[in-house]
């Protein structure tokens, strides 16, 4: 079988991994890399992911990227960039992204009829993807099928985050700070636009057409001085956020989408939080009540098989033969079939290294 042609788009902490997955996966081809950082530019991407030298330098122009002709780009930038995708989409190569475009509102709108029509124009998908939101939607959503009534679909996620160093992302979510102010809920919703992308994606895929989707939010804060290492919270300062959307239909929540993350479990909150990363609750007939943990094999890298970069990059890079196959425009869960990962591919060949 061909191999289909892959671009990594930027080469940040869920970038290194999905090029990881690339080069270990026996359906796929590396042929390009873009990086956002000068500094980085014309390094090999075997360099950029700790893997030994393939040959693909990286690059910062869009043109090269397209000249390579990828089947699909796997698209991680911090900052998602509305012009770019059209223009990939524009040139017949398909995109998954795991940036969410919450800084535009979200893929709807204007912003999803340009991104359908560049998707049209060009016979290329956009699939916006990776571990939440995307492969949990698709399970909730899923489990469904042995129920005779469904009144409710939950997904709620607890992750200790302590591991992601990105002082960047806590300073948006004012951790280590005193105080929850409407600034600070306005900032967090602004953030979490995404969940509200999460909730909306299991009422499209259930046939349901919701009246509203309500945000809220809350914060707990820290019983003691929590120093950890890249990030100091004193004690009383925000140090977890437990927050969601949702869905209704007149009134009554018919979907919910809600994030538990926490920088420390030494909380002055009587919060209980869920040591599962997942748990989905299905309120119907039968009702289903599932919970989900993550945990790595003993010969698992630092990064680990489990992380939420790494389960981001694996659901992503194994959803694009799927991609590929749909529909032009931008694709929702009914579009995309079944993703997996190629188990039956890495038993005939040589067995996945960890790299």
């Amino acid at each position: 079988m061909e191999k289909l042609r892959v671009v990594q788009w930027n080469t940040g902490k869920v970038g290194k991994l999905a090029m990881q997955g690339i080069l270990d996966n026996p359906r796929l081809e590396l042929v390009g890399v873009y990086a956002h950082s000068p500094e980085k530019v014309g390094q090999d991407a075997g360099a950029l992911c700790g893997r030994p030298d393939t040959g693909i330098k990286a690059t910062n122009s869009i043109d090269d990227i397209i000249a390579a002709k990828p089947h699909a780009v796997i698209y991680t930038a911090f900052t998602g960039d509305v012009d770019e995708v059209a223009k990939l989409l524009e040139a017949g190569i398909n995109v998954l992204s795991t940036n969410l475009f919450f800084h535009v509102g979200g893929i709807r709108g204007a912003v999803k009829d340009r991104l359908q029509a560049a998707g049209e124009r060009g016979q290329a998908s956009l699939y916006i993807t990776g571990i939440n939101p995307g492969w949990i939607n698709s399970l909730a959503t899923a489990i469904t099928a042995v129920c005779a009534r469904v009144d409710c679909v939950s997904i709620y996620e607890s992750a200790d985050c302590s591991g992601y160093e990105s002082p960047e992302t806590w300073n948006f979510f004012r951790m280590g700070q005193h105080g929850v102010t409407d600034e600070v809920i306005e900032a967090a919703k602004t953030w979490l636009v995404m969940f509200k992308d999460a909730a909306e994606r299991v009422a499209e895929g259930l046939g349901l057409e919701l009246d509203e989707v309500d945000f809220y939010c809350d914060y707990a804060t820290a019983a003691e001085r929590v120093d950890l290492g890249w990030f100091l919270m004193e004690k009383g300062t925000n140090a977890a956020v437990r927050a969601g959307w949702n869905g209704k239909i007149k009134g009554e929540t018919r979907v919910r989408a809600q994030i538990t993350w926490y920088l420390t479990k030494k909380i002055a909150e009587d919060w209980d939080i869920d040591d599962k990363e997942y748990h989905l609750v299905v309120d119907g007939a039968p009702s289903v009540d599932l919970h989900m943990h993550f945990s790595n094999p003993a010969d698992s890298p630092v990064d680990g098989a489990w992380s939420p970069t790494a389960t981001t990059s694996y659901a992503t890079i194994n959803a694009i033969p799927q991609i590929v196959a749909a529909k032009p425009g931008v694709l929702t869960l009914h579009d995309i079939g079944l993703p997996y990962a190629p188990a039956g591919a890495w038993e005939q060949g040589t067995r996945r290294g960890w790299g």
